[in-house]
């Protein structure tokens, strides 16, 4: 093997992005092709794949109590991928449930499909599990759960403002990529209703072992939904200042240098 195969093989045990590929005549190696391939196969099947709202609601009852599943105006999947408008708004069943359900609460926490189900499977309650103990730290009150199906981000303002909620934390599954099927993303707005825009939210993206770890999302989450009560904003006002605190301090290994 030459120095700069090597090198390469060095780089990809520290990333899941396509690096090195090499190439066979004009096309990429067999394995390579496959790789690709599987990957691609992968994203779509977390696209398509239902959320299992039933063993979802199992895992968050013990967290947040008995969610209730809502669903939004796609009827369907094929539908939810071709209107992404009636993917933000509630069904007039799931918006009658809704109303009047709840008391003026600080947070509500909307749990939405997305584009990948698989990553809300798998993150959403490992994520919720160090998140909630950094909410009872504030004695911030909850309304109750809810599970939102083929939904977009904009859905949870719907919710949130049905809830009387002061500020909506919405975790979705975000778009698969070549390299990742299963990222949730976190959106949190204040003063949520419809009609806000993207500028209006706060984003932590690639929550998933993977990525960023549930444990450190739920640190930046803590401390932007804290200030967020605290100045009454979100969106590109509120900036995420936490990143210098929460990194480590720079002394791991130049994968570069192999030392």
């Amino acid at each position: 093997m030459s120095g700069a195969q090597d090198l390469w093989e060095t780089l990809r045990r520290h990333t899941p992005a396509r690096i090195g590929l090499g190439r066979s005549g004009i096309s990429l190696p067999t394995a390579r092709a496959l790789e690709f391939q599987l990957a691609h196969a992968r994203a779509r099947t977390a696209v398509h794949s239902p959320l299992d709202t039933g063993a979802l609601g199992a895992a968050l009852t013990p967290l947040l109590g008995a969610p209730l599943v809502v669903a939004s105006r796609a009827g369907d999947r094929a539908t939810y991928l071709q209107r992404p408008d009636l993917g933000r708004r509630l069904s007039t069943a799931a918006h009658d449930a809704l109303d009047g359900v709840s008391e003026a609460v600080d947070v509500a926490i909307v749990v939405a499909d997305g584009l990948s189900a698989l990553a809300v499977e798998q993150n959403a309650p490992p994520f919720l599990e160090a998140f909630l103990p950094r909410l009872a730290e504030g004695g911030l009150r909850l309304a109750r759960p809810v599970i939102a199906t083929q939904a977009r981000v904009a859905i949870g303002d719907e919710i949130g403002r049905l809830l009387r909620a002061r500020v909506v934390v919405m975790l979705i599954g975000e778009r698969p990529g070549l390299s990742a099927a299963d990222s949730l993303g976190l959106y949190l707005t204040f003063g949520p209703r419809p009609g806000r825009t993207d500028a209006d939210r706060n984003c932590i993206s690639n929550i998933r072992p993977g990525g960023l770890s549930h444990a450190e999302a739920a640190y930046r989450a803590q401390y932007l939904l804290g200030q967020s009560l605290l100045r009454g904003l979100s969106g590109v006002q509120l900036k995420d200042d936490t990143v210098a605190e929460a990194l480590p301090s720079g002394d791991g290994p130049n994968v570069l240098l192999g030392s």
